[in-house]
């Protein structure tokens, strides 16, 4: 008997320490509050980085901005993606649905699921939808801390600039990485803040080190960085199979 639990034992720590290393991998860094250190943010710390404001529904004239196709060119991150047509993507702090509408053009059999927790740019969504007659955009509600996704759900997720405002960036990308299918992938557009010519607050910026550091604590791999665009990089990152 103590040669076949030996055995067994010997069978089971490979299994054991892959459990091991994947919980791990996906364990909370945790956040410090402290308002002595806080600049132009919320006070609150994650990984070495103050957490930005998030911006209001007030703004999202400023998102349809006409600068803004030059500035971010949509059309080109978009196309940049390569999507299945059939594909389910989720446009994380979708706002007013800037990027929701081009990414359902690509998907005619698939769906884009345009999350926010705001339901003012919901709203706007809705409004959109009906004036342009598409019906395959969703609205989600979700939280500061839960994308509100079901689990294998989506082939993709995106986050254009708003990733530096979660409040909650661990549980966040805890979610979306949950709702990932295998070989899914995240997009994450932020402007590079390596590059003090970029004219955005330094708060709103990140840079590729910051952002490959914060993805890494969920085992993502980083697959690439897309920097055809004038400000921002373009991040690519892909979830195991």
């Amino acid at each position: 008997m103590p040669a076949i639990r030996i055995n067994l034992i010997a069978l089971l720590s490979p299994l054991i320490l892959c459990q091991s290393l994947v919980a791990v991998a996906a364990e909370n860094p945790g956040y410090i509050e402290d308002p002595s250190r806080r600049t132009t943010g919320i006070g609150k710390f994650y990984m070495g980085r103050e957490i930005s404001f998030v911006m209001g529904h007030q703004a999202a004239g400023w998102l349809n901005r006409p600068g803004r196709i030059t500035e971010e060119m949509p059309d080109e991150v978009v196309e940049n993606m390569n999507l299945a047509d059939d594909a389910v993507v989720a446009d994380i702090g979708a706002g007013s649905g800037y990027f929701s509408f081009r990414i359902a053009e690509k998907v005619p059999n698939g769906k884009v699921l345009a999350v926010d927790i705001q339901p003012e740019m919901l709203a706007l969504i809705e409004e959109r939808k009906a004036e342009d007659g598409v019906a395959n955009v969703e609205g989600v509600r979700g939280e500061i801390d839960d994308p509100n996704l079901p689990a294998n759900s989506i082939n993709a997720a995106i986050m254009v600039d708003a990733y530096h405002e979660f409040d909650h960036p661990f549980e966040m990308i805890n979610g979306i990485n949950e709702a990932l299918k295998p070989g899914g992938r995240i997009f994450l557009l932020e402007y590079r803040g390596e590059d003090a010519s970029v004219p955005i607050r330094p708060l709103h910026k990140m840079t590729e080190e910051q952002v490959v550091k914060e993805m890494a604590v969920f085992g993502l791999e980083w697959t690439d960085t897309l920097d055809f665009l004038p400000w921002q990089h373009m991040m690519i990152f892909t979830k195991g199979e």
